[in-house]
């Protein structure tokens, strides 16, 4: 077998520990469950245009990676299994989008390195399981970016249309950063190459033709559906807002995605650091445009979003694709390679298995699937279902019953969706404590610091304690209320 087809083998070989033990891991709350219901209620509806939560219009994400789910659901059922069943699958394209890509800059075997490096990242395995957006968008923005360059230094200038079909692909996955942020990249790297002429033959026109063309029908179709709401709501709320106002405030320091790095990149983390440092060290500050258009990808990613208000652990995740590259050339024929690449598929494998084992556990509780398993044994069509504390949706995932927020008048009024505000995220069905009917059997998942507010609210009694689920970051009750004649 050739060099090429062990590479091959290798990587694919990386799609099985991506895949171990997802069958056994439930979705969980509160961000998971967010895009599996959503695509659960889609596939209810028979609308695959506009997607919905608890009965509501959901503008948060673009339609491609619930397509995705949909695309799982139908033909595995709605599993765990299909929920992340996607996920690992870019997760293995992205890893031969890496190798390939790194293979025609430095070589085949940098390429393949390139590769391990990323497959061996302690962030890209968590991403290759979790049910979000973000390896679909990494594998996306990378494709732009990678094809981009393979046309500017190649004479294959049909590689840009590659470069949009991916930015489109990105931005049906994403939103505008799936254009704004690779176009800002390349419009700074041919300032820094000073080729001005590149602006001529990167096919503009009829480049975003093909642009439009892919992602521009499911915007145009939710503005005929949604008009002004879905604009408000998508772009105000979920892009301008996310930039200028914190989300998570205490996270908004200027150190964040310096430390998301070295923790993503373990056991790489110092790798990369410590061959800039040697190269400074011997006063080499020649870049060739290879190598400056791979640091300008990383240090843009990281610079663009430690200036957004709102922090989160995977916005800087493309940039894990040209660090990989970085590091497996400036550490190429070092024998560090292959001791951090034994240490990291191990790290990721104890990891895989402590995780299916725990969840396979009788004690292995985790988001709101061993409440809602309890539930559908006993519960009717016609039964109330309530929430006093923080929102399970895993729980209604699970049942596909609606499920209540308890609060008073007065919380209900403060939470209720609002425009330009944080607030339009809660878009969950609300009932007041004085609104609870007495003639349905009501279920009430309480979280254990609310238990004093069950005896406030309701001093009658009459609640018939049913099991403790004990979670990762709660300990949550269910209770019991018969109808009362």
């Amino acid at each position: 077998m050739s060099e090429r087809n062990h590479h091959i083998l290798y990587i694919l070989l990386f799609g099985v520990l991506f895949y171990m033990g997802n069958w056994n891991i439930p979705v969980s709350d509160p961000v998971e469950v967010n895009y599996a219901q959503t695509a659960v209620e889609m596939l209810q509806s028979g609308d695959f245009v506009s997607p919905r939560i608890y009965g509501h219009y959901w503008y948060d994400k673009p339609v491609f990676f619930y397509w995705e789910l949909i695309a799982a659901y139908s033909v595995f059922g709605v599993t765990d299994f299909a929920a992340r069943f996607f996920p690992p699958l870019f997760a293995v394209a992205g890893l031969f989008l890496v190798w390939f890509f790194a293979g025609r800059l430095y070589g085949e075997r940098t390429g393949f390195w390139s590769a391990v490096v990323l497959g061996t990242s302690l962030i890209y395995w968590c991403l290759a399981k979790l049910i979000i957006t973000d390896m679909a968008l990494f594998f996306f923005m990378s494709g732009t970016l990678a094809f981009f360059y393979l046309a500017y230094r190649s004479r294959e200038k049909y590689l840009y249309y590659a470069s949009y079909v991916f930015a489109g692909l990105a931005v049906l996955t994403k939103g505008p950063i799936g254009l704004l942020l690779p176009g800002f990249i390349i419009l700074l790297f041919l300032l820094w190459q000073r080729n001005f002429q590149e602006f001529r033959r990167m096919k503009l026109f009829s480049g975003m033709l093909v642009f439009f063309l892919v992602c521009s029908p499911w915007y145009y179709q939710m503005y005929l559906l949604h008009g002004q709401d879905f604009l408000d709501t998508f772009l105000g709320v979920h892009n301008y807002l996310r930039a200028t106002v914190s989300e998570h405030p205490k996270w908004d320091v200027w150190y964040y995605y310096t430390g998301i790095f070295f923790l993503g990149t373990i056991p790489w983390s110092f790798a990369l650091p410590m061959a800039l440092w040697r190269r400074f060290q011997t006063r080499d500050f020649s870049l060739e445009p290879d190598t400056r258009f791979l640091l300008l990808w990383a240090v843009v990613i990281q610079v663009f979003f430690q200036c957004m208000a709102t922090k989160y652990p995977t916005y800087t995740f493309p940039a894990f694709f040209p660090i990989a590259i970085l590091t497996a050339h400036m550490l190429e024929g070092r024998k560090i390679l292959k001791r951090a690449a034994v240490a990291g598929i191990a790290l990721c494998v104890l990891v895989t298995g402590l995780l299916a084992g725990y969840y396979a556990s009788k004690d292995g509780h985790f988001a709101g699937k061993p409440v809602a398993e309890y539930l559908n044994q006993r519960m009717g069509e016609k039964d109330v279902l309530l929430c006093l504390g923080d929102y399970r949706a895993s729980i209604v995932y699970y049942t596909q019953h609606t499920m209540y927020s308890l609060d008073s008048v007065e919380g209900i009024e403060s939470r209720r969706a609002k425009a330009m505000d944080w607030s339009s995220k809660n878009v969950m069905p609300f009932l007041a404590f004085g609104d609870v009917p007495r003639d349905r059997d009501v279920y009430l998942v309480l979280e254990e610091n609310r238990r004093d507010e069950l005896e406030h609210h309701f001093p009658e009694g009459n609640w018939q304690f049913l099991m403790k689920s004990t979670e990762k970051d709660a300990v949550l009750y269910l209770y019991y209320r018969k109808a009362q004649e």
